[in-house]
């Protein structure tokens, strides 16, 4: 929620909301459905398009941590929806520059809730969870894979439904208090009923959360004129959703058929995104599915504390040497990988997701031309080691180590490459191999 001030300031989230109660005209909601729209929101009569709102809101978000944590971050991840193609995601990455903030870790947003889920379960190696991610405005079901060190992996095509979510819901309530107080004839011309209904909408948006534990709720209706107040039932709330909520079923189905797993092939089906605290939806999942259903703690929040989690991997690095940024979140992410021990609790400690946002699969085929770099550099540093050894005398004492470090086969030679000068060879993930020779001293 972005809410434009008259000196063209913006202000956020629960202030743009109580500001808006007056002059709903200069607050924008949701505008993420509308990426790629070409036609822009009006704000107070200055049209805005959602890339520019967007930039607006990662600038203020940046800004406020960075005044209550003393400094600028390290790095910044941000999330998108898991069916968002090539053109959607460069469109973030413009605001991203318009925001005038660094390069930043772009990942899905079910991939970034399994590594928050990772953070806290433990998940095996090789284990497929299905993510059903049902937020405020969109919905996403996407299949993952553990991967052997860390991070998941993304099979077949993530699917989802961009104008679905919980504000969805929020409408459908709304539209029933205004059939049952019989409010459809207003004047949306008239200042003070405009207010009026923005308020009512926020009462609607507080009962149909408290129905996720509660069986009914009572809705305060105060308009020029109109006071009453309007009973919900649970009951009746979920049979305005269930039609909708077919959908996402759906689109579950189709993500299991693109990744050629059926549903006895899913360990356990992950609930993200507020609307999942809804008791109906795990009910309906979990009887589709017949699978485990785990509801995150929190459902809220799991997106953006996955994105943090990626966004600290990513400020690491294998090396000192400043990196390029078209590889440095590769680059950063083997760094974590490779000096982890192998036994350490399993987590999203590093993350394979590029920063490029495509799918983390496309860069973890190790090419024979790699192997063969690898075993070439390999042989040149042994034989250096020897070369050394043979030269005695004063010699020794003046030689130069010849180290070799060792990075994950998820990392590619060009990548590498950029980081270091030391000769590399590639290794599974959960290896670490350091090799120094010089004359004096063999190790």
């Amino acid at each position: 929620v972005v809410y434009l001030r008259d000196d063209g300031a913006v202000l956020v989230g629960e202030t743009a909301n109580r500001r808006g109660l007056s002059d709903p005209s200069r607050v924008a909601r949701e505008f993420k459905r509308r990426f790629g729209d070409p036609t822009p929101l009006l704000l107070g009569g200055s049209p805005q398009s959602p890339e520019a709102l967007t930039a607006r809101l990662l600038r203020w978000v940046v800004d406020t941590v960075s005044e209550r944590e003393g400094g600028e971050p390290a790095s910044v991840a941000l999330t998108h929806p898991a069916n968002w193609g090539g053109y959607k995601r460069d469109l973030l990455r413009q605001s991203v520059r318009l925001a005038d903030l660094p390069d930043a870790v772009l990942l899905s947003e079910p991939e970034s809730a399994a590594i928050y889920y990772a953070s806290l379960e433990r998940v095996e190696p090789g284990t497929v969870v299905a993510v059903y991610d049902l937020g405020g405005g969109t919905f996403d079901a996407v299949l993952l894979r553990k991967l052997g060190g860390a991070g998941f992996e993304i099979l077949g095509e993530p699917e989802g439904v961009e104008r679905l979510g919980g504000v969805d819901f929020d409408e459908a309530v709304f539209r029933h208090v205004l059939a049952a107080a019989a409010l459809e004839d207003l004047d949306a011309s008239d200042a003070a009923t405009v207010s009026a209904l923005t308020r009512l909408r926020d009462e609607c948006i507080t009962a149909k959360e408290s129905l996720s534990t509660d069986t009914d709720a009572s809705i305060p209706v105060s308009l020029p004129g109109v006071h009453t107040e309007v009973r919900l039932t649970r009951d009746e709330f979920e049979e305005m959703i269930r039609p909708t909520l077919s959908d996402t079923l759906a689109a579950m189905r189709r993500a299991l058929a693109s990744a050629g797993v059926a549903a006895d092939g899913v360990d356990r089906v992950l609930l993200v995104g507020g609307s999942s605290r809804i008791p109906l939806v795990s009910e309906l999942v979990a009887r589709e599915f017949g699978r485990p259903v785990a509801l995150d703690a929190q459902p809220k929040h799991a997106v953006a504390l996955g994105a943090s989690i990626a966004a600290d991997d990513a400020s690491d690095s294998i090396v000192a040497a400043p990196l390029p940024s078209a590889a440095s979140t590769a680059v950063a992410a083997a760094g974590v990988a490779a000096a982890g021990p192998a036994d350490s609790t399993p987590g999203p400690s590093a993350t394979t997701v590029p920063s490029t946002g495509e799918p983390a699969t496309q860069q973890r085929t190790l090419s024979p031309l790699v192997i063969v770099v690898a075993v070439l550099l390999l042989a040149v540093v042994v034989i250096g080691g020897i070369v050394m050894a043979t030269r005695g005398g004063d010699e020794e004492s003046s030689s130069t180590p010849t180290t070799l470090i060792g990075v994950p086969a998820t990392t590619s030679a060009a990548q590498v490459a950029t980081a270091t000068s030391a000769p590399v060879v590639t290794m599974p993930a959960s290896t670490c191999l350091l090799y120094t020779s010089d004359a004096a001293d063999e190790s």
